[in-house]
């Protein structure tokens, strides 16, 4: 059976190389309904600089192909390639590295600490090969294993 998590892990596994080669990183990929239609939304990172039009484009017009000839969704879907955003997601240890003491936004899947949470929002600490630590304000620091974390962004902070 063919899952949203399925979906997503192998359209991860298609089109990161072919953005790598673009020299871009694949940060995040989505496969959401809105609004009664199936969006595959992948979030791309541009080492170099910005994430702008261009950027998109170029990974698009590289993993459109791709997606059309592997047949990984079962169904009629819309790609969107994004900027990451102010609010950009964090997957991997070396995208935590990168914010350490920013302010995160962590869902874990399942109930963590004491009391027992699954949403965190704090300064993130630390990043370890392992977990991450982060601080909530009133709560005190958690540390969070990767494996636990089901979704994590970086909660940007208006001045």
């Amino acid at each position: 059976m063919t899952t949203k998590v399925n979906i997503e892990e192998k359209v991860r596994e298609l089109t990161e190389p072919l953005i790598a080669a673009e020299g871009l990183e694949l940060l995040d990929v989505e496969f959401v309904r809105e609004n009664g239609n199936w969006i595959l939304r992948l979030y791309v990172d541009n080492p170099g600089g910005a994430v702008g039009i261009d950027e998109c484009t170029k990974a698009s017009r590289v993993v459109d192909p791709a997606l059309d000839v592997e047949d990984l969704v079962p169904h009629e879907y819309s790609l969107e390639v994004s900027s990451p955003g102010l609010n950009r997601p964090l997957r991997k240890p070396v995208h935590f590295e990168k914010v350490v003491g920013q302010v995160v936004r962590l869902k874990t899947f399942g109930p963590l600490g004491e009391p027992p949470r699954k949403n965190f929002v704090g300064s993130l600490k630390a990043a370890t090969g392992e977990a991450v630590i982060v601080a909530v304000e009133g709560a005190g620091e958690f540390t969070i294993p990767y494996k636990d974390i089901a979704k994590a962004a970086l909660e940007h902070q208006f001045t």
